[in-house]
């Protein structure tokens, strides 16, 4: 397979011309999702909020914007030994889309306690799971064995440059599709849709204040961002599954440079949020997908009169275990 150029290697730090032949790649393999708004709850924050549903995205996540990218820029001799990757969820599921339009093998190491639904999807998109312990050094660990066993190409959930690229490719039709936009809004674990925002925002529209969210209870990207250095956290328990992975270096050196701040929630801010959303606009999201919208409402200060787009994530939630049921 003909590689587009430039070439982008994994510990690269990606710009914007990485960011445009990513878009051109990964066009076949996702959609370009729709912008909503809901007259009701822009109200209630007492901004313009359009939110930007990644959660009607192929494999139901943003995160198939990376990995399609990093699998279909692979070489075909590279592709042939498959990928692998550690995911609680949402990443090991898109790249085993990915690597299923592709034809190559996946292999998935997820937390034993990550969402049955994710897990089901990994195998119904032809990956392999392997499960680990819910903790960042027993899935790190048992990676290792599975990318010794296997030669898999690792693709990293966002600490890759070739992650970030693609994601970078959400934000760029967000303002294709909502002119004049104040402030993006995003949740943030590891970074990596944060990290792409920034990347093409800081191009693209540097006057677009850029900010994350993130649960009270995983809070190691808002003390890393206030005390200027990365703060990891092994095992933080929240609802917010997708959120509980830290910075990474990669990360790091775009939302030490960009993020105007980082906005934190509880647990019982993000499940009614997450409610009004299924209540008012008829979409089904995560928890994670939930926790800007649950900032902007704590915050009303700082997003009053603005026109802020939101990121929505990801809709791979397990309907058998509701927040509120």
């Amino acid at each position: 397979m003909k590689r587009l150029e430039p070439v982008l290697r994994a510990d690269d730090i990606p710009g914007l011309a990485d960011m445009l032949v990513a878009h051109e790649r990964i066009r076949p393999h996702i959609h370009r999702t729709p912008v909503l708004a809901s007259r009701t709850i822009s109200e209630q924050a007492g901004a313009e909020l359009f939110f930007k549903c990644e959660n009607f995205q192929k494999a139901g996540a943003f995160k198939a914007r990376g990995a399609s990218n990093a699998v279909f820029g692979l070489s075909d001799e590279e592709a042939a030994r498959g990928v692998a990757t550690h995911s609680s969820g949402n990443h090991g599921l898109c790249l085993a889309y990915a690597a299923g339009r592709r034809g190559i093998p996946c292999t998935v190491v997820m937390p034993r306690t990550a969402p049955q639904a994710k897990k089901d999807a990994v195998r119904a998109y032809g990956g392999r799971v392997v499960e680990c312990e819910p903790s960042t050094s027993s899935r790190e660990a048992v990676f290792a064995e599975v990318v010794a066993e296997t030669g898999a190409e690792f693709v990293h959930p966002y600490n890759d440059a070739r992650v970030i690229a693609g994601q970078a490719t959400c934000s760029k039709e967000l303002i294709e599709q909502v002119p004049d936009l104040d402030a993006v809004i995003a949740p943030i674990g590891g970074g990596g849709m944060v990290s792409g925002t920034c990347l093409t925002l800081s191009n693209l529209a540097p006057g677009i204040e850029i900010y994350a969210a993130e649960p009270e209870q995983a809070d190691d990207a808002a003390r890393s961002l206030h005390e200027g250095k990365i703060i990891a956290y092994d095992a933080p328990r929240t609802i917010a599954d997708g959120l509980k992975v830290p910075l990474k270096e990669l990360t790091w050196h775009f939302v030490s440079r960009h993020v105007t701040d980082i906005l934190t929630v509880s647990e019982d801010e993000i499940v009614a949020a997450m409610r009004l959303i299924w209540a008012r606009m008829k979409i089904v999201m995560e928890p994670s997908s939930a926790v800007p919208l649950a900032a902007i409402l704590k915050n009303p200060d700082i997003f009053a009169g603005k026109r802020v787009g939101v990121i929505i994530t990801g809709g791979n939630v397990d309907l058998g275990r509701l927040p509120w049921s």
